[in-house]
């Protein structure tokens, strides 16, 4: 709904691992580190650059995303305005899309720093 701020460092992501997903009716939540990522917005996993899974509201995770965990994560970027990317060193990259004008897509949450939400 309001885009990927240009403050947001994600930097801190970077060498940590996933231990657990969490599925919920509306959203999927992960975390990376001290990083928290509740997200309601559609990811898609990619692995050398071809897509190989998704999840969206309402629906069950691809089996693909068993294989987020336990896999440090090699790089973040931000992509545009709408899209956070997380490489780990395995190949697969998370895109985590930002793809609503109406609603709030993903709340991420630093430590004890108020979430950023998106």
């Amino acid at each position: 709904m309001y885009g990927i701020p240009k403050k947001l460092n994600l930097d801190v992501v970077t060498g940590s691992e996933c231990t657990q997903i969490r599925v919920g009716q509306f959203d999927i939540q992960f975390t990376f580190g001290e990083v928290n990522f509740a997200v309601q917005s559609k990811i898609i996993l990619f692995k050398n650059e071809v897509e190989v899974g998704f999840w969206e509201e309402g629906k069950w995770p691809d089996s693909v995303f068993y294989e987020i965990m336990n896999v440090p994560v090699e790089s973040v970027r931000i992509h545009g305005a709408r899209t956070i990317v997380i490489t780990l060193e395995d190949g697969l990259s998370i895109h985590l899309c930002d793809s609503s004008e109406q609603f709030e897509t993903l709340k991420i949450s630093i430590g004890e720093n108020d979430p950023w939400i998106i």
